[in-house]
């Protein structure tokens, strides 16, 4: 329902004032490009943030923390 109405707003603004019919077949035509894309594109969205999480993870469990004290001093210091 909110992409019909998304795509009728849509629609009468592109259109214009004069031209209804126009205005419908491209509110028509938005709303249903919305109900295909945006699918595929939360899925793509999903899987970065999935895969970027992952790199995280694998990058905090590789890389050691020690603590400041256990730093090395430069020589001759």
């Amino acid at each position: 329902m909110l992409g019909k109405l998304a795509g009728a707003w849509l629609g009468r603004r592109v259109a214009g004032r004069n031209s209804g019919a126009k205005g419908a077949l491209i509110g028509a035509g938005v709303a249903a490009l919305a109900r295909r894309g945006l699918g595929p594109l939360a899925a793509v969205a999903a899987a970065g943030y999935g895969a970027k999480y992952l790199w995280d993870r694998r990058n905090r469990r590789n890389r050691p923390s020690y603590p400041s004290e256990a730093t090395p001093s430069p020589p001759g210091g």
